[in-house]
């Protein structure tokens, strides 16, 4: 009796996690397909299409992070071809548009389950600005690491200037995304985990 209760309570776990998984990758892929996800801020877009990853590895774990970081990297691939953007042989390298992707939900998992405070809406924010700052970070970072050269070209500036430029960009579109992020991500997970205790 006591197996298969265990057996029944992994089962209810797993379809729960199927079920938040397949819901983020469902509002993922709007945000992904439709003006909502990117806000067009040349030359790179803010976008608002990481929050579903922070969300997924808060409430899921960092396996389940990953899985969404994945879809996220390979759904920004897709839209680069789709809309003709002057960055596509950047979002064609997977080190640029798919890894820094990746890490978002492990390192929101982890900030979140390493924040050292019993408030749990502090540690979802905590979270959500990490993951937030790993994606503008990682993605740009690549960038310049890898198409220094390609990016002055495309925005008709000298290569010297390339670091301060994505380095604007990183603080123009980093910090309102930020805050959206801590906003979306508190208010869902908060809302998420008061439903489940009910």
């Amino acid at each position: 009796m006591e197996r298969n209760f265990e057996t029944g309570s992994k089962r209810k776990t797993g379809t729960k996690r199927l079920t938040t998984l397949a819901m983020l990758s469902a509002i993922a892929v709007i945000l992904g397909f439709t003006p909502l996800g990117i806000i067009p801020i040349p030359p790179v877009g803010a976008t608002i299409m990481h929050i579903p990853v922070i969300i997924a590895a808060v409430l899921e774990g960092p396996v389940a992070g990953v899985i969404m970081g994945l879809i996220f990297g390979v759904l920004s691939v897709i839209r680069a071809m789709t809309t003709g953007s002057v960055l596509l042989f950047a979002f064609l390298n997977p080190l640029v548009s798919v890894v820094p992707r990746i890490l978002i939900g492990v390192v929101a998992y982890y900030g979140y389950k390493l924040m050292p405070s019993k408030k749990e809406s502090l540690k979802v924010g905590v979270a959500a600005a990490l993951g937030t700052i790993t994606n503008t970070v990682g993605f740009l970072g690549m960038m310049y690491i890898l198409y220094a050269a390609p990016f002055a070209k495309i925005n008709k500036i000298s290569e010297d200037v390339v670091g301060k430029t994505i380095l604007g960009i990183g603080v123009t579109h980093g910090i309102p995304e930020v805050i959206v992020a801590v906003i979306i991500t508190v208010a869902v997970v908060m809302a998420v985990k008061k439903v489940r205790r009910n």
